[in-house]
């Protein structure tokens, strides 16, 4: 059977917040992550497409940090929502994160053609700032570890 997240936070999104390259459900050419709550823990689970070749039998490690990078700013969502006494689908729209800082380290060549799982943890550290860190693992082994900081997105953000 075939892991996957029911129910993301990147589904509960706003359509003006859900153009992001890594997550954005919009965003036919991204890669439409998507995270979700894994007891207390979260997760999301991704299978490299063609094009995130490193070399032939390797993903790209940009694809790992994208993965990484959305997967926090994600689980920060996630947390904040549980935080303010919400849970997906209550008809509150979960707060937006922006990244801080993505700090990614590469534990090992990751093998192309499985799915990815990143699992997180989650750390508050401030009320509109939160740490994530995160393991990637490809059938069961740890190919990359990241932390994100991430921050509640500013009002102003969207506009130019």
């Amino acid at each position: 059977m075939k892991e996957k997240v029911v129910h993301a936070v990147q589904d509960f999104y706003p359509d003006d917040f859900s153009w992001c390259y890594g997550c954005g459900r919009l965003n036919k050419d991204g890669l439409q992550l998507r995270t979700g709550w894994d007891g207390e823990r979260t997760i999301t689970i991704y299978q490299p497409r063609p094009e995130h070749t490193a070399l032939p039998g390797f993903v790209y490690g940009g694809l790992l940090g994208s993965l990484i990078d959305c997967h926090g700013t994600g689980s920060a969502s996630l947390a904040l929502h549980r935080d303010n006494a919400h849970e997906l689908g209550d008809g509150e729209d979960p707060p937006r994160f922006v990244t801080a800082s993505l700090h990614v380290d590469f534990k090992k060549p990751t093998p192309h053609g499985i799915p990815l799982k990143a699992i997180g943890h989650v750390e508050s550290i401030h009320p509109k700032k939160w740490k994530i860190y995160t393991e990637v693992f490809a059938e069961g082994e740890i190919c990359a570890t990241g932390e994100v900081v991430a921050v509640v997105m500013p009002k102003n953000f969207t506009k130019r």
